[in-house]
C-alpha cells in the first residue's frame, strides 16, 4: 500500500507494527519457505498459533486458533516451534533503530510500537518521511517488512497501520480523521471486545460513525459512566494520551504447560532447568541480573501457588537460577503431586552493569558463566538448542516425560526444536506464547 500523498500536517505519531513478525523472522532464516504458509506455534494437543504468514492467513488461519484446526484449513502449511530468544533479538534492533529516530519510544509488545516524531523533524522530514524511512531501514537491517499509521493521536495511528498491513504507509491527516473512522465497523475501537460489541450492535450501531451520533448518556446507560464515555470520545478521534517511553523490564521469566500431567519429580527438575537456561540466557541478553527467583505451580485442578527466594548476589548464571528454583520446588514436598504447569521468574533486575559483579560468586559460579556465554554465542550462529545441559538431551523421547508442550515466555515462549540437522515440519508439540497479530 502506498503512503498518502503529500504532507503530514499535524501528525506527530507513528504506530509501528512488523507483519507477521514470528513468521517472518522464521521466513528470513528459512528462505526456501518465502511465498508459502508458514504456522509459528505448537503442534500436540494443546498446540497454538502464535503467528502465521499472509499465505496461511488466506486460509482463516490466525494466532490463538488451535494448531490441529490452522492445518485443517491448511494442510499445506509448515509448522515451526518458534525461537523467542531469535525474536527478542530482532525486537531490540529494531527498537533501537526507532530510539535512534526518536527517544520518546513506546513498545506495545515485541513488535509494535508507537513513536512521537515531532522532535525530529527538521532532520528527517514530516512523519509521512520519517514513516517510510523506518519501513525501508527495518527492511534493509532485518530483512521483514513492517507496517505504518501515521496521524495526530495514539489510537488513529494504529488503526492506520492495521488498515495498511501487510507492507504499507497510510496518513490520516486531522482533517480526515471522520471520512476514515466513522465507516469502520465499532469492533475497531479501542476497548470494544466481544460482550461490548454484541451490545452495541443490539442497540443497531454497527459503524462507528453509527455510534459517534448517539448521545454520550445514551451510551453510558448501555455500558456504564466510563465505557461509554470512552467509546464517545473515540468515536470522534478524540485520544490526548501522548507516547510514553518505556520503563525497563521488572521481570522476566518462562513457564511451560505440560501436554498431560505430570507426578514425576525428575521431570520436573528437568523442566525447570530447561527453564532457568532460557529465563538466564534472557537475562544476559538484555544486560540483566535478577535479585529475586520465583517458580509457579499449577495443579491439575488449576490451583496455582508461588515460591520465591532472594539471592545473595544478583545473578545471570542458569545454574544459579536452576538450583534456587529446586530447591524452592523440593521444599513444598507435593509428594507425587499432579502437575499441569511450572514456571521460572526472575525479578527485582538490576542492570548487569551497575549491580556487584558476579565474580563474588566465586571461580566455579564464574567458569559456569563463561560456559554460558559460550552457548549463547553458539545459539546466536547455529540456532536455539544447539548447546544445551547433558540432562535437557535425555528430555526429549523420555518414556513418560513430558512432550515438548506449551513453551511460554514472559508471557509463554516457544521452545525452538528445529535446529541444524533436524527437518523443518509439523513433528513440533510446543504451545507458544501470546503471539504476534500483524
Amino acid at each position: 500500500m502506498a503512503a498518502a500523498a503529500g504532507r503530514a500536517e499535524g501528525c506527530t505519531v507513528l504506530h509501528v507494527d512488523m507483519d507477521a513478525f514470528f513468521a517472518s523472522v522464521e521466513v528470513r532464516r528459512h528462505p526456501e519457505l518465502a511465498g508459502t504458509p508458514v504456522i509459528v506455534g505448537g503442534a500436540g494437543n494443546r498446540g497454538v498459533v502464535t503467528s502465521a504468514t499472509y499465505e496461511a492467513r488466506r486460509y482463516g488461519v490466525h494466532s490463538a486458533m488451535p494448531t490441529a484446526r490452522a492445518l485443517r484449513l491448511c494442510p499445506t502449511a509448515t509448522v515451526l516451534p518458534g525461537d523467542l530468544a531469535l525474536y527478542a533479538e530482532v525486537s531490540r534492533s529494531v527498537m533501537a533503530l526507532f530510539r535512534s529516530i526518536t527517544p520518546l519510544v513506546e513498545p506495545l509488545s515485541m513488535d509494535e510500537a508507537f513513536l512521537d516524531v515531532s522532535g525530529a523533524g527538521r532532520r528527517l522530514g514530516d512523519a509521512a518521511q520519517i514513516g517510510e524511512y523506518l519501513r525501508a531501514r527495518v527492511y534493509d537491517e532485518q530483512g521483514i517488512t513492517c507496517s505504518v499509521g501515521v496521524a495526530g493521536s495514539k489510537f488513529v495511528a494504529k488503526l492506520a497501520s492495521t488498515r495498511s498491513k501487510p507492507d504499507g504507509l497510510l496518513v490520516v491527516r486531522p482533517p480526515e480523521v471522520m471520512d476514515f473512522l466513522h465507516p469502520l465497523p465499532v469492533g475497531a475501537l479501542w476497548g470494544v471486545g466481544p460482550k461490548t460489541e454484541e451490545t452495541l450492535l443490539r442497540l443497531g450501531l454497527r459503524t462507528v460513525g453509527e455510534l459517534a451520533h448517539v448521545p454520550k448518556r445514551t451510551l453510558q446507560r448501555a455500558l456504564g459512566s466510563a465505557a461509554g464515555g470512552h467509546l464517545h470520545e473515540l468515536s470522534w478521534g478524540r485520544d490526548p494520551r501522548r507516547v510514553v517511553p518505556e520503563e525497563p523490564e521488572k521481570s522476566i521469566g518462562h513457564e511451560e504447560t505440560f501436554a498431560t500431567d505430570i507426578d514425576d519429580p525428575a521431570v520436573i527438575h528437568r523442566e525447570l532447568l530447561l527453564l532457568a537456561e532460557r529465563t538466564a540466557g534472557r537475562l544476559r541478553s538484555g544486560a540483566w541480573l535478577a535479585r529475586t527467583v520465583s517458580i509457579k505451580v499449577r495443579f491439575a485442578d488449576f490451583a496455582t501457588i508461588t515460591r520465591s527466594r532472594t539471592l545473595d548476589v544478583p545473578s545471570d548464571v542458569g545454574q544459579e537460577l536452576y538450583d534456587t528454583a529446586r530447591a524452592l520446588f523440593d521444599a513444598l514436598g507435593l509428594d507425587r503431586a499432579r502437575i499441569r504447569l511450572v514456571g521460572v521468574r526472575a525479578e527485582r533486575l538490576v542492570d548487569a552493569g551497575s549491580a556487584p559483579q558476579q565474580l563474588e560468586l566465586g571461580a566455579r559460579e564464574h567458569g559456569r558463566r563463561d560456559a554460558e556465554l559460550a552457548a549463547d554465542r553458539a545459539a546466536r550462529r547455529f540456532g536455539a538448542g544447539a548447546v544445551r545441559p547433558a540432562t535437557l538431551l535425555r528430555r526429549e523421547g523420555r518414556p513418560g516425560g513430558p512432550s515438548l508442550a506449551a513453551r511460554q515466555g514472559a508471557h509463554g515462549a516457544p521452545d525452538p526444536v528445529a535446529r541444524p540437522g533436524r527437518p523443518l515440519g509439523r513433528r513440533v508439540a510446543t504451545e507458544a506464547p501470546g503471539g504476534d497479530q500483524g
